[in-house]
């Protein structure tokens, strides 16, 4: 079983140009509005959702709200078949995310989060003893109070072996400190198997050194392997056994980027799952030939993710045929 353990919220996803300023649909001081569809995501759901969809045994550990939005969350975990029975409940709104896309699919956002459900989440004790990987990331990690109910859950479960896989997907725009969040960055690497961050997290966290050479640095204070999402470049991998391995991007069309290191990161665990190496020895003793094929196996899924909007993952079966212009072997 793998427990993926963060927030679910609801995303606002723009759908198209309202057009021009001056005519209707277009905000005071001319600015165009766009309309918004509600998409459920959070970077933990969505891994959560492509873990199900992908055919893992896996449950969500979260706080979600018993309002509208909160059902609809609940409904589509359901439905990718991924268990509930460890998501807590709360009276208080759903967070909100409001999308903003570029001409390049790539979303910055915006988030509504005081007050909210998945902020109150309590520390449930131990796991279930079936677990065999934890992941956590996103805003879970960085808002109080929950964010040290979470960094509890992380530091507990990786004392008892149980393989961390971490994905900070920092948000700046919530972090009020961001010394103090990269020393709570820091703190987390010792109880951390599995690091995956963008180049873009690993250049905030650590702005004073390129990303393949923080990588390094954090090898050293204790995951066994750091994974870099790079956009168009593809994907690489730095391991604790001192191997690097880079594979290209899978070609296909992009709508947007949302959900598409969430479904990396699944995509991830989902591969050593399926051959038995979520632990921290089996990923150190990993070859370049099984990297470069865990790697490809992230970059296809993840291409089928970006080429439709929002936070929507592949099935296991749209994995089984090549992506149109696939150069992978």
């Amino acid at each position: 079983m793998i427990v993926v353990a963060g927030e679910a919220l609801v995303d606002l996803v723009p759908q198209r140009p309202a057009g021009p300023p001056g005519r209707p649909g277009t905000a005071p001081g001319g600015t165009p509005l766009s309309p918004l569809q509600p998409r459920p995501g959070g970077g933990p759901y969505n891994v959560a959702v492509a873990l199900g969809r992908l055919g893992s045994p896996v449950s969500f550990l979260s706080r979600v709200s018993r309002d509208p939005f909160g059902r609809v969350l609940l409904d589509r975990l359901a439905a990718a078949g991924v268990r509930t029975h460890l998501v807590q409940r709360g009276d208080e709104p759903t967070t909100l995310a409001l999308a903003s896309v570029d001409a390049h699919g790539s979303a910055d956002y915006t988030f509504y989060v005081q007050g909210t459900a998945d902020r109150l989440f309590g520390d449930p004790g131990p796991l279930p003893d079936d677990t065999r990987a934890l992941s956590l990331g996103t805003l879970s990690l960085v808002l109080e109070p929950g964010a040290s109910a979470y960094e509890a859950v992380l530091r507990r479960e990786a004392a008892r072996g149980v393989l961390t896989a971490l994905d900070p997907n920092v948000r700046p725009a919530l972090v009020d400190d961001p010394d103090a969040c990269r020393r709570r960055f820091t703190g987390w690497l010792p109880h951390t198997g599995l690091l995956k961050l963008s180049e873009d997290d690993a250049r905030w966290l650590s702005p004073d050194a390129p990303a393949d050479r923080a990588a390094r640095q954090w090898l050293d204070r204790g995951p066994a392997a750091v994974v870099l999402t790079r956009g168009a470049r593809g994907l690489s991998v730095a391991t604790s056994s001192g191997r690097s391995v880079d594979v290209p991007a899978a070609p296909g069309p992009v709508a947007d980027t949302i959900g598409a290191g969430d479904t990396v990161h699944a995509a991830l665990l989902h591969r050593l799952a399926e051959e038995s190496l979520l632990s921290r020895t089996a990923l150190e003793g990993l070859g370049t030939g099984d990297w470069q094929e865990i790697l490809r196996f992230a970059a296809r899924a993840a291409a089928v993710t970006c080429s439709r909007p929002g936070a929507d993952p592949p099935r296991a079966e749209e994995l089984d045929r090549p992506l149109p212009h696939d150069e992978t072997p």
